[in-house]
């Protein structure tokens, strides 16, 4: 068996395992001393990450073609249709995350109409965080909360396709247009002229005027986050394939290739791209899972380049598979470990993390089957 099909059937292990033990409830953010406990201590459904459990699970059927899988992702939508419909942690940007993962693939997949119905109702609360007339859609909180209004990060290209999936599926064109300016904004203020992306950035809501560029989670406002900068090549090519514009295409590649140019020898990020080898610092496997798969859309779409950024992502996922998988490490129930969460407030330093396990494994997914559609 290939390093890549043995890498396959160790996730699948560990996802029958996690099964067993967290069913349809959910785990934590990151793992604890290398192991996911029940989120909160209770499993509910609250934050930002939920959706990524039912995400592995999809991507197991995508897999095997085992039912059990698909049941057990299905078993979700529920869950995912209560929160949207009683509001309970609605107040973010993530719910293109939240609902594409849990919601627009059953329907895809299944022609599931309450997970059709949540989707669509998640849809049209991210409409409600669009800020006129600076056109972004808030990342945060309250919408009239001062320290929140006006920002939005560099995660937030990754919610847009929930906002064009709206479109395709009614016809109504506000969600695309909304997805397009919240994207074109990014494209001019939050990627910089060097190539490196703010993490998060603020507009003048009175005036939509851009003011400042800022980091929550990087080493400093002017460094490069090394997730954000994974989020940027991922996000710009989605963005690109939804609009055609070539301009998110342009900002895709730049945000891959100081990347990639930043990257150690092992090809897997520090934290922070101004970190390298010797730095003492922590990796983020999860960046470095997100710039697979960043790249192989990247790939799909870059003419002349594709062989190049392909080869690019077929080298981080080797690496990960050899150094920072959890095969051997039978201690752990994440895929992989080694993540980080936000070294600057301690959160979930080197762990294994939800979003990174999930595009662990659908990096492996595209490897093995390049023919399957996309998650996003």
């Amino acid at each position: 068996m290939t390093p890549t099909g043995s890498a396959v059937t160790a996730a699948l292990r560990t996802i029958d395992a996690n099964l067993a033990e967290f069913g349809d409830r959910y785990p934590g953010d990151t793992t604890v001393d290398d192991r996911y406990r029940l989120r909160l201590g209770t499993g509910g459904n609250v934050g930002w990450t939920t959706s990524f459990w039912p995400g592995m699970l999809w991507l197991a059927h995508d897999l095997t073609g085992d039912e059990r899988y698909r049941r057990a992702a299905l078993g979700h939508v529920r869950s995912f249709a209560d929160r949207v419909e009683s509001g309970t942690d609605i107040d973010t940007h993530d719910l293109g995350f939240l609902y594409t993962l849990s919601c627009v693939l059953p329907w895809r997949s299944t022609g599931d109409r309450p997970a059709r119905r949540a989707a669509l109702a998640a849809a049209d609360h991210l409409l409600t965080r669009v800020l006129e007339p600076a056109g972004i859609i808030q990342a945060w909180g309250d919408m009239r909360d001062p320290r929140q209004q006006g920002r939005t990060i560099i995660d937030s290209l990754m919610n847009t396709p929930l906002l064009f999936w709206a479109s395709e599926t009614t016809g109504d064109p506000r969600y695309a247009a909304a997805a397009r300016r919240h994207t074109t904004q990014l494209r001019d203020h939050i990627l910089r002229p060097d190539g490196t992306t703010f993490h998060t950035f603020y507009w003048d809501p009175r005036t939509g005027e851009p003011v400042r560029g800022e980091t929550e989670q990087g080493n400093s406002d002017e460094s490069c986050w090394a997730r954000g900068q994974a989020w940027g090549i991922y996000g710009f090519a989605l963005n690109h394939r939804y609009t055609g514009d070539p301009s998110f295409l342009r900002a895709s590649r730049r945000c891959a290739d100081y990347f990639l140019a930043h990257l150690p020898a092992d090809g897997v990020a520090y934290w922070d791209l101004e970190f390298t080898d010797g730095s003492g610092e922590e990796r983020d496997s999860s960046a470095a899972a997100i710039a697979v798969g960043g790249l192989l859309e990247l790939a799909a779409l870059a003419g002349a380049e594709a062989d190049r950024y392909r080869a690019a992502a077929g080298r981080i996922l080797d690496s990960l598979i050899a150094g920072y998988a959890t095969a051997g490490h039978p201690s752990s129930n994440a895929l992989l470990r080694h993540g980080v969460y936000d070294k600057p407030k301690g959160i979930g330093v080197d762990e294994g993390t939800l979003w990174g396990d999930y595009f662990y494994l659908e990096a492996l997914t595209r490897a093995v089957r390049p023919d399957l559609p996309r998650h996003w």
